[in-house]
């Protein structure tokens, strides 16, 4: 299917992660003949590396944790530990056959798949092993990596990365986490319920440091309640090897011990030396700039997921790549309102937000036109019938719309979609007080929310 065969695709992708197979799926949809050229498995670290197996992880943990306190609930169990390897074969397990489903469904769609590492070699081909492969437009969606500091190398023994930690075969007693974002706080929580000694290292003054400061910080309650430890607006200077594991230095003269260290500084995008520069591509730290419609400054040549400077979610790249699909068949697209995608980090409890922080609403419309409430989930049944704590901050215009929605809580990440609605559709507070939501679930914290910003509040002291 080469076009030295004759053959000239609609779109070439490169890359069968979350953007690059969203885009072949909506592709091959309208209509489109599609060539998806993947050097690992298709699925991408999502699937592989990422939001799957973090998540089946983090709900090992939760079993773990819910066996420890099952007394609290009346129920009488014995906890006997962790058996690492059936942990990974539940993980694997459930990875596996999503991959099934995505192979199956790919193939269903009549989509050609190229397996082996490409290059893009003119704004229109993508050559993989010696063979060509020919595009009307060409769709760059190679992803993102783990992420270190200068000077510092991970050799995945004692200083490992999040692709590391997903396969490691044993649990550590201890660990020191370098980075407070979403994948240290999530490694940290998964990692305290397998009974791991964390300490969490983080340069910035909060956790999860993107979100609502008031998230952040009942996030911090949470951490020290469970154990969790965090060096917070403390920078790393150094580690070295012990007799036993690392020691682990920082700015401000404390010191770390543990037996591994994890980096977890974020991720960086995959593309040195596949000739996106070659092509003309315009480029800034490694990333691929695009406009608000995913096209890059070469007319043939757009690209979605982490390899441009966007939101770095799986379904951030599903959105991107449909945007793309759709905008080269000819359809009417709106532009991403990265603001109204929702963000989960699925700790333990889970941070889940969606629109502006407080900080940044004020700074857009004025401290004197922002009106917040925060709704604590102490007065919520369903939360007090599962012992998690934790609130619901909305953000609104005073006498206009919500603008941002800010929970902390368990289960927190499964409120996040009608969040997501009430801040895209630019509801009022008045607007969401009149839905109804379902009693006794973790909903009406929302409803009950929303209720008091509006004037009438029925859980909630005055």
């Amino acid at each position: 299917m080469a076009n030295d065969a004759g053959a000239v695709f609609d779109v070439v992708i490169l890359g069968g992660g979350s953007g690059g197979y969203a885009c072949a799926l909506r592709a091959a949809e309208l209509g489109m003949q599609v060539v998806l050229i993947e050097k690992g498995k298709l699925g991408g670290t999502c699937l592989h590396q990422g939001c799957i197996p973090t998540k089946a992880l983090l709900h090992a943990g939760e079993v773990a944790d819910q066996t420890r306190e099952s007394e609290q609930f009346g129920v009488k169990s014995t906890f006997e530990g962790i058996d690492i390897a059936a942990v990974h074969k539940y993980k694997d397990g459930v990875v596996s056959r999503l991959f099934k489903g995505l192979t199956g469904l790919i193939a269903s769609r009549k989509i050609t798949v190229v397996e082996g590492e490409g290059r893009l070699v003119s704004p229109t081909a993508v050559e993989v092993g010696g063979t060509r492969y020919e595009g009307r437009h060409v769709v760059l969606a190679t992803g993102s990596v783990p992420k270190s500091l200068p000077g510092l190398e991970i050799d995945g023994n004692r200083i490992i990365n999040s692709d590391h930690a997903l396969v490691l075969d044993r649990v550590p007693a201890s660990a020191v986490i370098l980075g407070g974002g979403v994948i240290g706080v999530e490694f940290a929580s998964a990692w305290k319920s397998f009974g791991v000694d964390v300490t969490i290292v983080e340069a910035l003054p909060h956790l999860v440091p993107v979100e609502d400061e008031g998230s952040s910080k009942l996030l911090e309650r949470a951490f020290r309640k469970r154990g969790i430890k965090f060096e917070l607006g403390s920078r790393f200077s150094g580690v070295e090897y012990t007799d036993s594991g690392v020691r682990v230095s920082l700015e401000n003269g404390k010191q770390v011990e543990a037996e591994l260290l994890l980096v977890a500084v974020g991720r960086g995008p995959v593309s040195a030396g596949l000739g996106y520069e070659e092509a003309g591509v315009a480029m800034d730290r490694g990333y691929v700039l695009v406009d608000e419609y995913c096209r890059t400054n070469v007319p043939t040549i757009s690209a979605v997921g982490d390899l441009i400077p966007t939101l770095q979610l799986a379904h951030v790249g599903f959105g991107e790549g449909i945007l793309v699909a759709e905008r080269i068949a000819g359809l009417q697209v709106a532009p991403i309102d990265y603001a109204g995608v929702p963000r989960v980090t699925y700790c333990d409890p889970e941070v889940a937000s969606v629109g502006l922080t407080q900080a940044q609403a004020v700074e857009r419309y004025g401290a004197d036109k922002v009106a917040t409430l925060d709704y604590n989930l102490g007065g919520n049944g369903k939360s007090q019938i599962l012992k998690t704590t934790g609130s619901v901050k909305v953000v609104s215009v005073q006498d206009g719309p919500v603008v941002g929605i800010h929970m902390v809580g368990a289960r927190m990440g499964e409120l996040v979609a009608e969040a997501q609605l009430i801040y895209n559709w630019e509801a009022l507070p008045s607007e969401v007080a009149q839905l109804i939501h379902p009693h006794p679930s973790q909903s009406e914290a929302i409803g009950e929310a929303h209720l008091a910003l509006a004037g009438k509040p029925l859980h909630v002291h005055d």
